[in-house]
């Protein structure tokens, strides 16, 4: 009962800061945390362009939340939401404007139908149940950031019309297989990682800047030949055994394959812009051959993990690494000033 009254007390008082503004500054609505069940306790002003209410209990969809027609962004992360309950955004055409909808960590089992909203440009459903990306079809082609992580999704489909986007997140799901990429043409992050992926095919794609394959089940690297563009990139634990298909990347800053089967430090000698080095983790057995094989970020580099190598128990280890890369802040967790 305290619990209840204090949630109360707490929605009265940003209500009260709320219409204290003048009407055309109350645009933004932040309930973020307020454990509330419903919004009946709640105005909802007509020039709310940002309705934030995550980390509530709302296992419904207030319906006058379909009467704000200002609305840009919309967040129902971290509530109780089912199929069942998001399916009245389907008519709310009074929101066809909005651009921004998150239905993070919720209990969602489908993509929920929002084919209503033509500006849509971030959309995420992530930490969900969803099995199938079956729905996104009818997602707006003007979409430029698309979540989907920590589902129990099998295949990459129905994306191909997502010509503008520039972030796929589709970590942490049950995907064998990279494919139907080929269209998404401004692709500039992709985030696969925690899949059962065991070959790289990045369908064609150039100008894309970050890629995570963690946790896969990878046992080679090539397949980034032709990223030329790429800035980031991610393969840690999985299985490769040999550093390969690189060198064409020569606009790659951070190189994370760590936890993987490598003995030697190879194909990186044309990374000129690499800052972040990680090859903790693996098989390397000595230094040897390593000022040869980072000779073009030489000075370049700052930050290289090696730990829980071989070659971590040279002696003068630490000092070795300083002196092969001389612009060198951080070797391990060893921080210098």
């Amino acid at each position: 009962m305290e619990e209840e009254e204090e949630v109360e007390s707490k929605v009265v008082a940003v209500m009260d800061q709320f219409e204290d503004k003048d009407d055309s500054s109350s645009t933004v609505l932040d309930l973020t945390s307020y454990q509330l069940h419903d919004l009946d306790s709640v105005e909802l002003a007509p020039s709310l362009t940002e309705l934030d209410l995550t980390a509530n209990r709302l296992s419904t969809l207030d319906p006058r939340i379909g009467n704000l027609a200002n609305l840009k962004k919309l967040s129902l992360r971290q509530n109780l939401i089912t199929d069942a309950a998001v399916h009245p955004l389907s008519s709310w055409n009074a929101l066809s404007a909005l651009e921004e909808l998150v239905l993070r960590d919720n209990q969602l089992k489908n993509i929920p139908d929002v084919s209503i909203f033509k500006k849509l440009l971030v959309f995420d459903v992530s930490f969900n149940e969803i099995s199938s990306l079956h729905g996104l079809s009818s997602v707006s082609e003007t979409l430029k950031e698309l979540y989907v992580s920590k589902n129990e999704v099998a295949k990459i489909e129905e994306i191909e019309h997502f010509s503008q986007l520039q972030i796929l997140e589709l970590g942490s799901n049950k995907l064998r297989v990279m494919e139907n990429l080929q269209t998404l043409t401004n692709l500039q992050e992709l985030w696969l990682g925690r899949n059962r992926i065991k070959v790289v095919n990045l369908c064609g794609l150039k100008c894309i800047k970050k890629i995570s394959l963690q946790s896969n089940r990878l046992t080679s690297m090539t397949g980034f030949e032709g990223c030329v563009a790429l800035e980031e990139l991610y393969i840690s634990h999985n299985g490769i055994t040999k550093m390969e298909g690189l060198s064409s990347l020569v606009n790659l800053r951070i190189l994370d394959v760590s936890s993987n089967k490598l003995t030697s430090v190879d194909d990186i000698v044309n990374l000129t812009q690499l800052e972040d080095l990680w090859l903790n983790d693996n098989q390397i057995a000595s230094l040897e051959g390593t000022a040869e094989a980072v000779v073009g970020s030489r000075e370049k580099l700052t930050t290289i993990y090696l730990e829980n190598n071989p070659c971590a128990k040279t002696p003068n280890y630490t000092a070795i690494l300083r002196e092969i890369f001389p612009n060198v802040q951080q070797i391990d967790s060893h921080v210098f000033s």
